[in-house]
């Protein structure tokens, strides 16, 4: 019997997800992003089966070699760059690519002594206000990578999209206008789209894009699920009745008592909570699946447990599947019920719920 509560993970899906990020992008080389241990789905699994990428994209040092150290050989992109000397030799040492966002970065360049090179993608900050240059220091800082014997060339060129997921916010356009024009001079590769842009920006496809949610078979927009672009969920979240019982007009449920019940109701227990991942915030009559039948959540989620009413699948008992998300109950659906993004959710998965590979 599988654990009380566990991920199944559908691998297929993924290439499916990779095969509709190369549909709307056919002229564009795909730079997966797999973060946070690939959103929850596991970083050495999901770069395995990746091998057909041309690179892959991390936030930090520490997860590409992680990726190097089980045996990925393809290009690895750091997407924070490096922040100090060890980090930079780290760069090195394992043949990793580094985004270049701060000047800082362009000190440790000068600093280090090395006969090994580097690729790096010269960050241009168009409207995040996070990392990158603005339209000045870019210049410069593009000029002094020119300059350095450890830069591999040609310097590749990104952004990053503030607002690709409200299709109606022009600043998009402006930021894709911005950087097109702040690299016309400049020769190099370059990169715009994340999800939301390949789905929703054709303006924003370039040489390179970098899918990261879509690829797991979710949407990037608010009001989409992934069936809207034929994305298939890699993730199904799963559990079972451990308890039944039938409860009385007033009965209370869960901590804090806030749930009454306003009828005769048949109460089902879910052995998962916000232990496991599930939200704790999320609000009574969030959907759960209980044998393929959709019944509300009632009363408050606790650390292990779940309680359902179950008065829409009068024969379910103690043993029978349930589904928290995944095919037939988008993710997305669960995140606005708990008044979160699909993010949270899928790389909120804790250690004690096993993954199965489907």
């Amino acid at each position: 019997m599988n654990p009380a509560a566990y991920a199944e993970l559908d691998l297929e899906a993924l290439q499916h997800n990779l095969e509709i990020v190369r549909r709307k992008a056919p002229n564009a080389k795909v730079m997966a992003v797999i973060k946070a241990n690939a959103y929850g789905h596991g970083l050495p699994r999901v770069a395995a089966a990746l091998q057909d990428i041309e690179a892959i994209a991390v936030a930090r040092v520490d997860e590409a070699i992680r990726l190097r150290n089980n045996g990925f050989a393809k290009r690895i992109v750091v997407l924070e760059g490096f922040s100090c000397l060890d980090e930079l030799q780290d760069i090195l040492e394992f043949h990793l690519e580094s985004v270049i966002h701060a000047e800082h970065q362009l000190a440790l360049i000068k600093e280090v002594r090395t006969d090994k090179s580097f690729a790096v993608w010269l960050k241009l900050d168009t409207g995040m206000n996070r990392l990158g240059f603005n339209k000045e220091g870019f210049d410069l800082a593009y000029g002094q990578l020119l300059e350095s014997h450890i830069i591999e060339k040609p310097v590749r060129l990104m952004t990053h999209l503030a607002n690709a997921d409200d299709i109606q916010n022009p600043s998009t356009l402006q930021q894709i206008d911005e950087f097109k024009q702040a690299v016309e001079s400049f020769s190099g590769e370059l990169s715009i789209a994340n999800s939301a842009g390949i789905l929703a920006w054709p303006d924003a496809i370039t040489d390179w894009v970098r899918p990261g949610l879509m690829l797991f078979g979710v949407s990037p927009f608010p009001e989409e699920t992934a069936d809207n672009f034929e994305l298939r969920p890699v993730m199904s979240l799963h559990s079972r009745i451990i308890a039944t019982k039938q409860l009385n007009v007033g009965d209370a449920v869960g901590y804090g008592s806030q749930w009454r019940c306003q009828k005769s109701t048949k109460l089902g227990v879910i052995a998962i909570g916000y232990g496991d991942g599930y939200p704790r915030h999320t609000r009574p009559e969030t959907p759960v699946l209980v044998n393929g039948v959709r019944v509300p959540l009632v009363g408050r989620v606790s650390m292990d447990m779940i309680t359902v009413d179950l008065d829409n699948c009068p024969e379910a008992k103690p043993g029978d599947p349930v589904l928290l998300w995944g095919q037939g109950l988008p993710v997305e659906e669960i995140a606005a019920c708990a008044e979160t993004i699909p993010y949270t959710l899928l790389c909120g998965i804790t250690q004690r719920v096993q993954i199965i590979e489907k």
